[in-house]
């Protein structure tokens, strides 16, 4: 710790001790500068951004198909598919497929989709709500803050 210094009298400190004047904090007044060998500083830096890749977790969006007359128990098991992802912390993309004739009735995606959100109750939120686009109805749901799903360890 050196106080206050200008630059040249910095640079001239650095200088004497055989390290580099490394500015760190160039928006704050005065700059925040250090003396360290720059090659270690960007070394340690480097590992510490690793460091910080290796824990962060990226969300996935995985996609499941329906149609308007699906089954009940066939909903069922796309629905524990459902449990599964969001306990592994992937966005749910959530697709209602229509063919031929069924486009006449897109009411049925629309109530087929608020069934699911129902079913799901407080562990989804839901990050975009339905859209018909084309012949298809799309949402994403996503993991509710502190819910808990079953065979969750949060």
């Amino acid at each position: 710790m050196f106080g206050v210094l200008t630059r040249d009298e910095a640079l001239a400190k650095a200088k004497e001790l055989g390290l580099d004047l490394v500015e760190i904090a160039p928006n704050a007044s005065p700059p925040v500068a250090k003396i360290l060998e720059f090659q270690k500083f960007r070394y340690e830096e480097n590992k510490k951004e690793q460091a910080a890749k290796k824990h962060a977790k990226e969300v996935e969006i995985k996609e499941l198909w329906f149609t308007p007359r699906i089954a009940e128990h066939d909903l069922q098991t796309r629905l524990n598919r459902v449990e599964e992802f969001l306990k592994e912390g992937n966005k749910i993309m959530l697709r209602v497929k229509f063919r031929g004739r069924e486009m006449a009735h897109t009411e049925f995606g629309f109530a087929l989709l608020q069934k699911i959100f129902g079913l799901l109750g407080e562990k989804i939120t839901i990050d975009r709500e339905p859209k018909l686009e084309g012949r298809s109805i799309t949402a994403i749901i996503g993991r509710a803050k502190g819910s808990s799903i079953r065979g969750s360890t949060s």
